[in-house]
């Protein structure tokens, strides 16, 4: 197969062409035509990955729970992994304290622009103010009680309510653990059939991939450049060393964080990691959202990376959840970089007040575009820094959105890789010549 043909290079492929179509598109003046014909179809690939979402966790999940036919294994599973992502998430933040502390982006912006930018997103900072007082204004215990809901139904109808789908999910799995085999085989025989009929939807969906992140993308640019690719340039050359910083700790905690947990931790090589979750990070870059992006997550690290579907099933819809890493990251960054820009000294106190929330508010945050925005709100208010002061970083936050959501997608795979080694459930390599490397699960580790 010529290397053209691959799905990963396809993808690659239009992105290219989508940020090229973007510029031509606002040089020309065709905003009009790509928003009305081209940026559709981006919208259409992204409905197909979150119409399968719910039904792909749901199917897994409970067959995978179901599966485990020991309810003390699911319980030391999942306190692992709540244990690993909270770890990775910690260090993430860490890595973007230590970055932002080092080259003080915040020190380089003149008063000037300052209260420029805040005039520009005056409104948007009110709008997302307002949200994140209501989030604030929650009791302690309200996210635990969000965890469980009161309709199943109207649950699996929102994406935004994935963790609630996974607990429900697990309810229904350890319920069949309980009942007599003869009882329960048929239904999991049905939901087993059920999870292959949506893993081949995914394949489906995959195909639109190319012609999806080329609309996404020529969607981004003419949206943020409006009519001027100046807009970019500007705001690029003012913004461009808080953005250098805030990729550069992105870059550190995927290129040491991660591949530290894979090459010491478990026997895959990096080189197979990579190559196996590449389709996944190319649409979570183009979509902006690791909730969209998980029936690509998962279907790649079962089919490429080898990790059983009973730890994929559960680890990932976890992850998509509570692991924001390139999230909780850009929120240090950002709150810093913020304090810096406004005059404002944080103690070393406030430093480790930021390691806190941006670890508790990444839990917390919902697995959509732009959502890390509110959740850094929270962040602000918690060291004192005026919350007016997001709309010097608004202008670019699009472009790492993209950036952290494909972090956090890495992530993911990256614990469900460590944990299916620790629960003897990653299979061995076995290569083919197919678009991708597929491996084949070696029952006698189980």
């Amino acid at each position: 197969m010529k290397w053209y043909q691959k799905l990963h290079w396809k993808i690659i492929i239009g992105m290219v062409l989508g940020l090229v179509w973007g510029i031509v598109a606002v040089m020309m003046g065709w905003q009009e035509f790509t928003l009305d014909w081209i940026s559709p179809w981006g919208k259409i690939f992204i409905n197909m990955l979150k119409l399968i979402a719910v039904p792909l966790v749901l199917t897994s999940l409970i067959v995978g729970v179901a599966s485990l036919s020991d309810v003390k294994k699911l319980s030391r599973m999942g306190g692992k992994t709540i244990a690993i992502y909270l770890s990775t998430t910690a260090i993430a933040v860490t890595i973007g304290l230590l970055s932002v502390n080092l080259f003080k982006p915040g020190n380089s912006i003149p008063s000037e622009l300052t209260n420029k930018l805040k005039k520009s997103y005056q409104a948007s900072v009110e709008s997302k103010t307002s949200n994140a007082k209501k989030a604030q204004s929650r009791g302690p215990l309200q996210p635990i009680i969000d965890m469980v809901p009161s309709n199943m139904i109207q649950a699996s109808a929102n994406n935004r309510n994935m963790l609630q789908v996974v607990i429900v999910a697990i309810l229904f799995g350890i319920a069949l653990i309980q009942i007599e085999n003869s009882k329960s085989d048929q239904l999991i025989s049905i939901l087993d059939n059920a999870n292959e009929v949506v893993l081949k939807v995914v394949d489906m969906a995959m195909m639109l991939a190319p012609f999806g992140v080329f609309s996404l993308l020529s969607n981004t640019i003419v949206s943020v450049a409006g009519n001027d690719i100046g807009q970019i340039i500007d705001l690029i050359s003012a913004l461009g060393f808080y953005c250098f910083v805030v990729i550069l700790a992105l870059l550190l905690h995927a290129g040491v964080t991660f591949p530290i947990l894979i090459k010491f931790f478990t026997p895959m090589k990096l080189s197979t990691f990579f190559k196996g979750i590449a389709p996944a990070q190319l649409v979570a870059f183009s979509t902006s959202s690791s909730g969209a992006t998980l029936p690509v997550t998962m279907e790649r690290c079962e089919k490429n990376l080898g990790v059983d579907e009973e730890v994929s099933s559960f680890v990932l819809p976890l992850g998509s959840t509570i692991n924001m890493d390139g999230t909780a990251l850009y929120q240090a960054v950002a709150a810093v970089f913020i304090a810096q820009a406004t005059g404002i000294d944080l103690t070393f106190g406030d430093q480790l007040t930021i390691i806190f929330t941006a670890v508790l508010a990444s839990v917390g945050t919902v697995a959509i575009p732009g959502a890390g925005i509110i959740m850094l709100l929270i962040v602000l208010e918690a060291i004192g820094v005026p919350s007016a002061g997001i709309a010097l970083i608004l202008g670019v936050d699009r472009i790492l959105d993209m950036l952290r959501t494909t972090v956090n997608v890495t992530g993911d795979a990256a614990v469900c890789v460590l944990i299916a080694h620790q629960e003897g459930q990653l299979g061995t390599p076995h290569l083919t010549d197919k678009d991708e490397p597929h491996f084949r699960m070696n029952r006698d580790d189980k």
